[in-house]
């Protein structure tokens, strides 16, 4: 099992969905973690309760990653409260949205491309200042910037970004041991995964065909990737990509 005890973790986005699994995982296996929302408190907050009833220690934090001032501060309460910043997990992200590319405004265009590309960008930039030597970085993807799919244009360009952001991070990073890489989940199941009913039954069809049992990915699966790339046994793994797609062949 991976020993992350002594470890202090943010994971933005972790109020319910991909990145609560992940905190909670982090948690469950001795790290300190931050839990991160931009607006959804209750669920933030029930998040850190449920940690600390298992016996592990977290605190929430509101920080809108499209803010840079938002993102120092997110950083900053974790090494004030827990003294250091060893994992980071950039999960925040507005969620597919189907749409032709064609349909696309410039406000739906600045949206998703202020959260999910500058906002993963410079959650990784500002979390290498404070980051200790040996760190973990950690982007949160998704499949559809590598399996094109009509109607993702949008979502899918505006999560594209942070791949090669992820390759060029780990050659800067290396000679401070810290790795850099990238989980892309296919679509899965889970509370909190997709608040739009006709996304969810789009891409959960598309989970019957998966050569693994054909099931819906769940939030556990994505934070099985998520506990390997923050444990010591990938030392020597950066500047790649983990497809968590079931067997799908991208």
């Amino acid at each position: 099992m991976t020993d992350l005890t002594g470890k202090v973790a943010v994971v933005t986005g972790s109020s319910r969905g991909i990145g609560k699994a992940i905190a909670q995982r982090y948690a469950s296996l001795g790290a300190s973690v931050v839990v991160n929302y931009a607006n959804d408190q209750d669920n933030a907050l029930r998040t850190v309760k449920e940690i600390e009833e298992a016996g592990g220690r977290a605190i929430a934090v509101r920080a809108d990653v499209s803010r840079l001032p938002d993102i120092d501060v997110l950083f900053r309460a974790a090494v004030d409260t827990f003294g250091s910043l060893d994992i980071v997990v950039a999960n925040a992200g507005i969620e597919i949205i189907l749409q032709p590319v064609a349909e696309v405004t410039e406000e739906e265009f600045d949206r998703l491309f202020a959260i999910n590309t500058k906002g993963a960008f410079f959650t990784l930039q500002k979390a290498a200042e404070l980051l200790s030597d040996g760190g973990r970085l950690i982007n949160i993807g998704s499949t559809t910037t590598v399996s094109p799919y009509p109607g993702m244009g949008l979502y899918a360009s505006s999560k594209a970004a942070a791949l090669k952001l992820v390759e060029i991070m780990a050659l800067e990073l290396g000679p401070r041991d810290i790795t850099v890489n990238t989980v892309l989940p296919s679509a899965i199941t889970g509370a909190g995964v997709f608040t739009d009913v006709t996304v969810g039954d789009t891409f959960h069809q598309m989970n019957e065909t998966r050569p693994l049992g054909g099931r819906p990915g769940t939030v556990a699966d994505v934070a099985d990737a998520a506990e390997y790339f923050a444990g010591d046994l990938a030392a020597w793994v950066s500047g790649q990509t983990l497809v968590v797609a079931g067997g799908a062949v991208q």
